[in-house]
């Protein structure tokens, strides 16, 4: 299949679609289209700020951040890792744009302004899972804070692991946090039952999650072959010790029998 690879489904494109069927996840995810000049204007005319995503990658690979300026001469601006480019007109804009993303695939999503913790953005892994009884399971639930001055939260791309109580404490009283926590948890499970009835040879997702300052959580990013060495950074062992131990399962022969 295209867009798939033994162990992973690698397009975002195919992910995100599998998804939009989905009348209840549709609403908690970014406008996403194709990266073209016109798909790319509209965007920013309508969000100001944008991400322009390889549609295969890994670790934050590529990432730009895109967005319109509201003071100074030049009008668009895009960062790339830690380097910035600011431009006076669209055209020059776009077509410095192509020669970074040359003729490789992808896509731009709909900006999202992520809480923030100690002046770092930061977004949150969910990891859910199939457990012995064959029933999907949140298992395990981190945040992810950008290295200062990156657009990406990837732990690969210098950022972060913290504890996601550590990372609400300061927006959200204790309540308002275990709130926030179990939507998270139950959206990865619609999530990875959703995308299982599209692509059924999957037992584990892991699930981008970024929360605005309305506290509404968006789906960044689902990942099908999720590094689940993250949760060894956490304090509580036995969140990774349940991880492995899940990741570990067979799948039952009844769920792996096909139709005749």
């Amino acid at each position: 299949m295209k867009g798939k690879r033994k162990g992973t489904i690698m397009s975002k494109w195919l992910k995100t679609n599998a998804l939009l069927s989905h009348s209840e996840i549709s609403q908690y995810i970014p406008m996403t289209q194709r990266l073209t000049s016109r798909n790319l204007s509209s965007m920013l005319a309508k969000y100001e700020m944008v991400y322009i995503k390889p549609e295969r990658g890994t670790y934050g690979n590529g990432v730009i951040r895109a967005e319109v300026l509201k003071q100074g001469v030049n009008k668009y601006q895009y960062q790339i890792e830690m380097n910035k480019r600011t431009f006076k007109d669209y055209t020059s804009f776009f077509q410095s744009l192509k020669k970074v993303t040359k003729k490789r695939s992808y896509l731009v999503q709909m900006g999202i302004h992520l809480l923030k913790y100690q002046k770092r953005r930061f977004d949150v892994r969910v990891m859910v899972q199939l457990n012995p009884k064959a029933v999907w399971e949140t298992t395990g639930i981190i945040g992810r804070v950008a290295h200062l001055g990156k657009i990406v939260t990837n732990y690969h791309s210098g950022g972060q692991l913290v504890n996601i109580e550590k990372l609400l404490s300061s927006h959200l009283s204790l309540n308002e946090q275990k709130s926030v926590i179990e939507k998270m948890s139950k959206l990865g499970v619609m999530i990875a039952k959703q995308l299982r009835q599209k692509y059924p040879d999957y037992r584990q997702v892991g699930v981008d999650v970024g929360l605005d300052v309305t506290m509404k959580p968006w789906i960044i990013e689902v990942n099908t072959n999720p590094d689940p060495y993250i949760f060894k950074k956490l304090a509580d062992k036995s969140v990774f010790r349940k991880v492995m131990r899940y990741r570990g399962l067979k799948a039952p022969i009844r769920i792996l029998k096909k139709k005749k």
